[in-house]
């Protein structure tokens, strides 16, 4: 009789801790696979625990600067990277100011490359800000824009103004003409936020043949289906891009 034998390997786990302007995510990825993933209101109350003894290695991503005190944590307990424009990453930036690049704008952008590398490829990050990053078919990622997330208008329009009300963002209102002040702007910012975002979109098309465009962030399923252009959907881009970057600096020995 004979027997086979199979011997399973198991990469270690990262843990990936993406802190953002509204809230904090933190997941844990076995190779390219996530495995866990919870979202906080603030980086501050997050219990890293349980995730860190699970894990070996850590990268964080931060769109605040004063996180310090949490780096300073993790990186007594397991080898922890924290994600700069320093870092080494497997795109070129020509980001001219690269010292202001947000941690979360390029992070997307190597998540997108990995998933579709050579290519002409456009994430629309729609979260607190829509923020546009494109990386052309050479991987060279160029920049994008930034414009106010849904929320924000809400607020704006609220703040900078003497008499419009403060409206919570009804995800059901599917109107053009608004027929109270409250739906007027309901429909004045979504969809001028769709019509932004299909708009800019079309510009890109007009300039770069074969376009990939991916959606991601908190508003990213929302606008997926109401969007003219045809789009991938990925909500945690931000967070495989960061742990990709984590793989690359353990392959490259960067960590």
């Amino acid at each position: 009789m004979t027997y086979q034998v199979f011997i399973y390997f198991y990469s270690p786990l990262n843990l990936v801790v993406d802190i953002g302007n509204t809230r904090t995510k933190t997941a844990l990825y076995q190779g390219d696979t996530l495995v866990d993933l919870s979202i906080h209101d603030h980086y501050e109350s997050i219990f890293l625990g349980d995730l860190i003894e699970k894990s070996a290695n850590i990268i964080v991503g931060s769109v605040l600067n004063d996180v310090d005190a949490l780096l300073s944590k993790l990186a007594k307990l397991k080898p922890c990277q924290l994600f700069t424009t320093q870092t080494q990453i497997p795109i070129q930036n020509k980001y001219q100011s690269i010292s202001s690049l947000g941690s979360d704008r390029i992070a997307a952008s190597i998540g997108a490359y990995y998933l579709y590398p050579n290519k002409n490829v456009l994430v629309i990050d729609a979260g607190t800000c829509v923020k546009y990053n494109f990386t052309n078919s050479n991987n060279e990622y160029l920049g994008g824009g930034i414009s106010p997330g849904i929320e924000m208008r809400f607020k704006a329009l609220h703040q900078l103004t003497a008499k419009l009300p403060l409206v919570t963002f009804n995800k059901n209102f599917d109107e053009l003409i608004g027929n109270s002040t409250e739906n007027s702007i309901l429909s004045g910012v979504i969809n001028g936020t769709i019509q932004e975002i299909d708009g800019v979109i079309n510009n890109y098309k007009l300039n770069f043949p074969n376009l990939i465009c991916v959606l991601t962030g908190g508003d990213a399923e929302y606008l997926s289906n109401r969007l003219k252009n045809s789009i991938f959907t990925h909500r945690n881009l931000v967070l495989k891009g960061l742990n990709d970057i984590l793989n690359y600096s353990i392959e490259t020995n960067t960590l």
